[in-house]
């Protein structure tokens, strides 16, 4: 699982999500103007497509999880286990700023910089805890309930979150090292990245222990029913 290939799938993933999520927040706020409506939704549906394609191809290969938060919440449940988390934390967060890079360029900007939009106050925060056990909560139920619906699950749950939090949904920590790194639409001020990341793991935390709930009890079919209780000697019921 920490082979070259996932290793390389999650960087370049997180680098791809990235560059989608920074180049279209700056192509969104360059057409819409001044319409800050218009330029989010250009972003969300961006962030959207974008992941949902990444997450579909590259699951076969590293799990496409292109985010800390997931990563370690994988290894609690072990998933994943804990030797994998430092190199694929490294990978997502190098390919993570690598996106913000690779939209700087594209969009002919100076490559190194610093995000001055500040996103800080206690609903920026709770904004980020929410977003992030929203996350954790499709990803821990869908994969027991609905594996193949994965993909679009993860997506329309960032994109709805673009919508419903106040922080537009950063949740996941090496995307928020990434954007601390950009002067853009999607910029955040380094000194309020600390704090996103710190309620993005409690967030993914609580999501992750909700998920484990939530699929505690798993459905069984009819047929296994009736033959668990001939195992035991009880009698079955007759067809109707």
């Amino acid at each position: 699982m920490t082979g070259p290939r996932a290793l390389a799938a999650e960087a370049l993933g997180t680098a791809l999500l990235v560059a989608a999520v920074v180049g279209s927040g700056i192509m969104g706020e360059r057409l819409a103007g001044g319409n800050m409506a218009v330029a989010l939704l250009a972003n969300t549906l961006a962030t959207v497509a974008a992941l949902a394609v990444l997450v579909h191809l590259f699951a076969p290969v590293s799990g496409a999880q292109f985010n800390p938060a997931v990563t370690l919440a994988l290894a609690l449940k072990r998933i994943v286990p804990w030797r994998a988390v430092p190199p694929y934390v490294a990978a997502q967060v190098l390919g993570a700023v690598l996106g913000v890079w690779l939209a700087h360029l594209m969009f002919d900007l100076e490559l190194l910089q610093i995000g001055i939009k500040q996103r800080s106050g206690p609903g920026q925060a709770l904004s980020e805890a929410v977003a992030s056990f929203a996350l954790l909560l499709a990803i821990g139920i869908g994969r027991e309930r609905a594996p193949g619906a994965l993909p679009w699950l993860v997506a329309l749950t960032i994109g709805a979150a673009y919508w419903f939090t106040a922080s537009t949904s950063f949740a996941n920590p090496a995307v928020t090292i990434a954007r601390a790194m950009t002067d853009s639409f999607a910029g955040i001020r380094p000194a309020d990245a600390p704090v996103f990341i710190l309620m993005q793991i409690i967030g993914a935390a609580a999501g992750l222990f909700a998920a484990s709930w939530f699929c505690g009890v798993k459905r069984e079919k009819p047929e296994q029913a009736g033959l668990r209780s001939l195992r035991r000697g009880a009698p079955s019921r007759p067809p109707a």
